[in-house]
């Protein structure tokens, strides 16, 4: 019974500890201010919102007039997928 209740503490433990880095930018990554002048360059005229998430930025913005939502690569900016915002 002991070793379930280790299990299941390590187990807690282990989820606990992979959401805490799915928010947390790599060691490699862009900055969000050089992500944010990355964004701008693809044609983005605002960036409301950047955070990282599992692995690439995800946030939203203005462009051409649109309010939009996107995945940005972590290491080079670019758009990796880009929708509007509701």
């Amino acid at each position: 019974m002991q070793r379930i209740v280790s299990l299941s503490v390590t187990l807690a433990l282990c989820l606990a500890a992979g959401a805490a880095l799915a928010g947390t930018p790599g060691a490699d990554w862009l900055t969000p201010a050089q992500t944010r002048q990355a964004l701008k360059a693809a044609g983005y005229s605002e960036v409301t919102k950047l955070e990282a998430d599992d692995g690439h930025w995800d946030g939203e913005g203005i462009k051409d007039g649109r309010r939009m939502k996107f995945d940005a690569d972590p290491r080079t900016g670019a758009i990796l997928g880009e929708i509007p915002a509701e």
